[in-house]
């Protein structure tokens, strides 16, 4: 396996969202997301730059597809976990399960991509997330609506799985023009 970077729990999520969504146009995402190339984790980043482009080309179809793999990438990640680590978050103090899922949440970004990193600050039922070095975000020209929303989709559907209540905004994306991705959870 080439050390590229990408993760196979992001290449997987995208490609079932994109069964899921486009089932019709799977095999030309496909080109790029073969499945030797998803089983022995050969895709680097200039395959998933090509479908992420291609994606945003869909128009509505392109959220509801990140949505899907930020959804499938959250429930694997649990799924992945051992059954000891599940049940102590699970367990713990909703205060502490909320950083225990955040901490998750970083888990989850760092196996999407090497480089990205989410930090996040919790303060009375609001937590702040700094998103860095997020692939979905990565764009040569600006666009209107941001990006991220592969990584909301998965942090909420972590929260749910351990019965955390939660809405996030998405305050700043680095694919329009901001400085850097950003999202406030707000837990209720």
């Amino acid at each position: 396996m080439r050390d590229v970077g990408v993760g196979r729990v992001l290449l997987a999520s995208l490609h079932q969202g994109i069964a899921d969504v486009l089932p019709t146009r799977l095999g030309f995402y496909e080109s790029w997301l073969h499945a030797k190339g998803l089983r022995d984790g050969t895709i680097d980043l200039a395959p998933l730059y090509a479908v992420l482009s291609f994606l945003r080309q869909e128009g509505e179809a392109y959220e509801r597809i990140t949505t899907s793999a930020g959804e499938y990438a959250a429930e694997w990640t649990v799924q992945s976990m051992g059954a000891l680590e599940r049940s102590v978050v699970g367990a713990a103090p909703n205060w502490l399960r909320r950083r225990l899922i955040l901490r998750l949440a970083d888990r989850l970004v760092r196996a999407s991509y090497r480089n990205s990193r989410l930090r996040f600050a919790v303060r009375r039922g609001v937590a702040t997330l700094d998103l860095q070095a997020s692939v979905f975000c990565d764009v040569r020209d600006r666009v209107d609506a941001p990006l991220c929303g592969f990584y909301r989709a998965a942090v909420l559907l972590l929260c749910a799985l351990f019965g955390v209540v939660g809405t996030i905004e998405i305050a700043s994306c680095r694919a329009t023009g901001a400085t850097a991705c950003a999202m406030t959870l707000r837990f209720d």
